[in-house]
């Protein structure tokens, strides 16, 4: 089986831990945001695309969700000392040599693709992991307000909080991107397709906003998982940014803002059983199949039933 999958960092990476318990026979190929990516120190650094990577492959701080597990912060003390910036960004002296050996393979002139490959070979995460695209896109913020301030997603996210409310989010560069290599081929030759419970705007959506992804992906059985669960965030700040583009926080409206052009089914938590109805009743969503179960990753068992949830309901979809 081929199971291709669009991430975003720590709900999808925990999501793909369970995934490949769940199916420990099948092909995965994660498909990974890289609209948070961002140039620190000269550095270009991959968050999404570390999480994914360090979970699989056993070094990630399992307490965070991200950054390496056992860090010290030497460099980031020596960096403070000569009062370089930003210093709203934290990272690790393992995360350093990360970022210090992919800006290298950059600066060869290998893309990201074969750079994420080459950092792979020393995690071996179980799947194949791309980049959505070798191509730079970069996820900025247009602040509310008059001024409208633009700023990189990440400073919004983690210097702000996301406390100043968005006016805009918008993925740039993404319409002038073309899908890394593979990307289209692992999509089509996929017999399912699954968005774990990522960002639906800044995360999966960025990836839909490469030109072809999203026409490729519409093509396929599609079958996600909520990220919001009783009106909330399972974690992060996803309101703010549904917030930005109009969309309010609850399982329905995620799965509306998807469509039933692109989803097939949809995992919503027990507590939102009643999203099953309010779905049902709504003809413009009449076809999407919704499942309730519970939806919290609290450990590696609870993820595998969630991820061998979507699945099956995937498969089961495909064969109608």
């Amino acid at each position: 089986m081929r199971i291709t999958v669009l991430a975003g960092g720590v709900g999808a990476a925990r999501f793909l831990r369970g995934l490949r318990r769940a199916a420990p026979e099948a092909e995965i190929t994660v498909i990974g945001n890289t609209g948070d990516d961002i140039t620190l120190f000269g550095l270009r650094v991959c968050p999404d695309l570390d999480t994914v990577m360090y979970t699989l492959g056993g070094g990630i701080n399992e307490d965070q969700g991200w950054g390496r597990d056992a860090e010290t912060f030497s460099i980031r003390a020596e960096l403070a000392a000569y009062e370089a910036s930003p210093d709203w960004f934290t990272l690790g002296d393992k995360d350093f040599a990360t970022h210090i050996r992919r800006s290298q393979l950059l600066a060869d002139g290998e893309p990201l693709s074969a750079v994420t490959e080459a950092l792979g070979r020393r995690w071996r995460p179980g799947v194949r992991l791309l980049p959505m695209s070798d191509d730079p896109v970069e996820t900025h913020v247009v602040l509310a307000g008059p001024e409208g301030r633009v700023v990189h997603f990440q400073e919004w996210w983690v210097r702000m909080h996301a406390a100043t409310p968005a006016a805009q989010i918008v993925a740039s560069g993404a319409e002038r991107a073309r899908p890394a290599p593979g990307v289209l081929e692992a999509i089509e030759a996929a017999d399912v397709v699954l968005f774990p419970p990522s960002n639906p705007v800044v995360s999966i959506g960025t990836i839909l906003a490469v030109p072809g992804i999203r026409a490729a992906v519409a093509a396929k059985t599609v079958v996600g998982v909520s990220p919001i669960i009783g009106g909330s965030p399972v974690r992060g700040m996803a309101d703010a940014c549904l917030a930005a583009i109009g969309v309010d926080t609850s399982a329905v409206a995620v799965a509306a803002h998807y469509g039933p052009e692109l989803i097939d089914g949809w995992l919503v938590d027990d507590q939102d059983k009643a999203t099953v109805d309010i779905l049902g009743d709504d003809p413009a969503l009449a076809g999407i199949e919704v499942r309730a179960l519970p939806l919290l990753m609290r450990d590696l068992p609870a993820t595998t039933a969630i991820a061998r949830a979507a699945l099956d309901l995937a498969l089961e979809l495909r064969e109608r």
